[in-house]
């Protein structure tokens, strides 16, 4: 995987795929395609719309610290380090800030302050798939967190290669609304102020230290003084980092992590001022709930019962996004440009609810956006 700056991350494949490696590759590649088990029926409409829902959850981690600086409620770094701490688990595949600060870096924590080093979101590029072979080479199972595709890439790579079946002991997804470009960070700290080639820049947070907290550079100016620039999460992300996600997230159907054992999000449905962080927790797997009672039961976190509408409640969004994901779709197929294959979502039906407004935008404005963006260039 390479980052190509006002792109993401791209695989470097040659021009025709025929070495049998690489086309294993393709076939668990989540930006080629995301099938849903064709096995399963959604036992509710909610479950047609959202994926398999065993259970709802809200709550936080109960370390003070960790809640302050998290996201949102510190959900996932609780699972994480009630893996590493009681489950046993080897290790936790997952992204924490690279050598530049703006950059992100996918690696593998066995410890504590491996774990705690992850804390916050990164709206960065990032892969941590690269990360499965060395997971298999623990000796032991391990988790993965990561974004929706990850986990689903993850889930495809183990059913064409034993090793990653068995090593995935924990998959947790993180809701995810799209990837912005490096360019984006570069952007965003450029509205901040911040001069990259004088200043010297330590950290770069997106959020955290409250909910949902600034997006934050930390470091040293080049006249020695301190660097503290911020912006608000509406600022950071609703006026900068959301205009450069990726082609392909604006074609995703599942930002809420289907695939994974648990996925993990903001409760967007209550107002956030003055709340120091929660997380909305949902179980997808049997393996998920085990895990999820366990951590609870072993104090990792502090969880509430709610109900299952509380998910689409959280992402109102969603649903006329998925709408937009067939119209897009249906543009690019029309004007000849590969499209990614989504077998069991109940796409088509979202778009015919849609006002005719926004069923013009999702194909009409996609050709417009598709000739912008050069979608067509290697």
């Amino acid at each position: 995987m390479t980052d190509v700056i006002d792109r993401g991350m791209r695989p470097m494949l040659p021009l025709a795929v025929t070495d049998p490696a690489q086309e294993r590759l393709l076939r668990a590649c989540p930006g080629a395609g995301l099938p849903r088990d064709p096995g399963w029926r959604p036992a509710s409409a909610l479950e047609r719309d959202w994926g398999r829902v065993l259970e709802v959850w809200e709550g936080y981690s109960p370390d003070p610290d960790i809640r302050f600086r998290a996201s949102s409620g510190g959900a996932a770094t609780a699972l994480a380090l009630w893996g590493l701490e009681s489950a046993g688990y080897a290790g936790v595949a997952h992204v924490v800030q690279g050598e530049a600060a703006h950059l992100c870096r996918s690696t593998i924590s066995t410890d504590r302050a491996g774990v705690l080093r992850a804390l916050g979101s990164r709206y960065a590029p990032a892969s941590p798939g690269e990360r499965l072979a060395e997971l298999a080479t623990l000796g032991s199972r391990g988790m993965l967190i990561g974004k929706p595709c990850d986990i689903a890439g993850a889930r495809a790579a183990a059913t064409l290669d034993p090793a990653i079946r068995e090593c995935l002991g924990l998959t947790v997804a993180i809701f995810c609304a799209g990837v912005p470009s490096t360019k984006a960070t570069l952007n965003m700290m450029s509205a901040m102020g911040v001069d990259l080639e004088s200043d010297g820049v330590d950290t770069v947070r997106y959020r955290g230290h409250g909910w949902p907290g600034l997006a934050t550079v930390l470091g040293t100016k080049a006249d020695g003084r301190a660097l503290h620039a911020t912006l608000t999460y509406a600022e950071s992300w609703g006026d900068v980092l959301a205009k450069h996600r990726q082609w392909r997230c604006h074609l995703c159907p599942d930002h809420t992590g289907e695939f994974a054992d648990i996925s993990v999000g903001d409760p967007w449905y209550q107002p956030t001022a003055g709340d120091p962080g929660r997380s909305l927790v949902v179980v997808r797997t049997l393996a998920g709930r085990e895990a999820l009672h366990a951590a609870m039961a072993a104090g990792y976190l502090q969880l509430e019962r709610v109900d299952d509408d509380r998910l689409p409640a959280s992402q109102p969004n969603l649903l006329r996004t998925r709408g937009a994901v067939f119209g897009r779709r249906l543009a690019m197929a029309a004007a000849g440009y590969p499209v990614p294959s989504f077998p069991g979502f109940a796409l088509a039906g979202h778009w015919w609810s849609l006002s005719l407004r926004e069923k013009l935008r999702s194909t009409l404005g996609t050709l417009r956006r598709l000739r912008k963006r050069g979608v067509r260039r290697r």
